[in-house]
């Protein structure tokens, strides 16, 4: 359990909701700031940005290897999609004083160590690590030497390639750490989703657990809450007619409020009670089986099997005690209705 910003994070809290913003802004950071207005008041706790630029991503070539040639993103080069995606660094310190400004967590994924120092002066509050820089250890260690809570995506990881990258956090001293449970597919596939991969990351590594969700419904997230999960990351876009390289497995507004509400629902369903009923069960107490006369007896009369059932509603004595009435004699008259209580029943001598 750790804290990011004035949030704790972890199991026995409400799952952190995190709205991946990418590239859902669409070059402009009015749309920007409008978007992580909107997952405010969708209820969700944080944003996330990406910090990046081109260059810092990968290099300006055409070359087979830098070629996209299948998926969501075919026909780009790496460079020409990370050109319209990014975020500015410019736009960083405007967009961090709006959302403290109302009242959000935000905090980014960066993707090289000029990216990390510029969100830790900024006071970014935690950090992101993507899936696809899971295995850039020397990154993984510079941005846990800052101090900050991580968020590590586990998309395409091996048990190794974790514990390399955990090991590399608890190397510079920090241990606040959640991994994500990821599938690097975009958009991805609910069912082969294997959220059940959750339980076994959280075993074997003994981290708080999470799900960087891409699928386009909500099922996988709440299944994820269910099954422990105490963060969960969707990417977020504010209109329909959005149409950036992420749009197509981004949640509208009304759609993360329904992941929030729901999440939390979730949450709640499973927390255990010790089976300390819930006061609005016990009304129904009353409809519960017990004893009740079926044969009108007069006072002194035996009670016999056939002049009791076992039905509803539950004002007579519980039906465990069928077998210990019968013999008993009535120490009044009762009628065909009448519920087997104790004072209509001669006591033991």
């Amino acid at each position: 359990m750790f804290f990011v910003a004035n949030r704790k994070v972890g199991l026995g809290c409400k799952p952190f909701i995190i709205a991946e913003l990418s590239a859902n802004h669409g070059g402009s950071i009015q749309r920007a700031k409008d978007t992580i207005l909107a997952a405010k008041i969708a209820g969700a706790d944080a944003v996330k940005i990406q910090t990046y630029t081109p260059d810092t991503m990968t290099l300006d070539s055409k070359k087979p290897d830098f070629l996209i040639s299948d998926g969501l993103w075919k026909g780009y080069n790496l460079y020409e999609l990370y050109e319209e995606a990014y975020t500015p660094f410019e736009w960083h310190q405007e967009l961090f004083e709006f959302a403290k400004t109302h009242g959000i967590i935000l905090f980014s994924t960066p993707f090289d160590e000029t990216a990390v120092d510029l969100l830790y002066s900024l006071d970014a509050p935690a950090f992101k690590i993507a899936s696809f820089e899971m295995t850039d250890l020397p990154l993984i260690e510079y941005t846990a030497s800052k101090g900050k809570p991580m968020f590590i995506s586990t998309g395409m990881s091996n048990t190794d390639e974790i514990g390399e990258a955990l090991e590399c956090c608890y190397k510079n001293g920090n241990r606040d750490v959640l991994l994500f449970h990821c599938i690097s597919k975009y958009p991805a596939d609910l069912r082969t989703s294997h959220i059940g991969d959750m339980s076994y990351i959280a075993k074997q590594f003994k981290v708080e657990i999470g799900l960087s969700d891409h699928t386009t419904s909500n099922l996988a997230s709440i299944i994820a809450v269910a099954k422990g999960a105490s963060a969960i990351e969707k990417h977020f876009k504010l209109d329909e007619k959005d149409c950036g390289p992420d749009s197509s497995f981004s949640l509208l507004p009304d759609q993360l409020k329904s992941l929030c509400v729901d999440c939390e629902s979730a949450y709640e369903a499973v927390k255990s009670s010790q089976l300390e009923r819930e006061h609005s069960e016990l009304a129904n107490k009353r409809f519960r089986r017990s004893l009740y006369f079926v044969t009108a007896l007069s006072k002194g009369a035996v009670i016999s099997k056939d002049h009791i059932r076992r039905v509803r509603p539950g004002f007579g004595l519980p039906p465990k005690y069928f077998d210990w009435v019968v013999g008993k004699k009535v120490i009044a008259d009762v009628e065909f209705g009448d519920a087997v209580t104790l004072d209509v029943l001669q006591k033991d001598e």
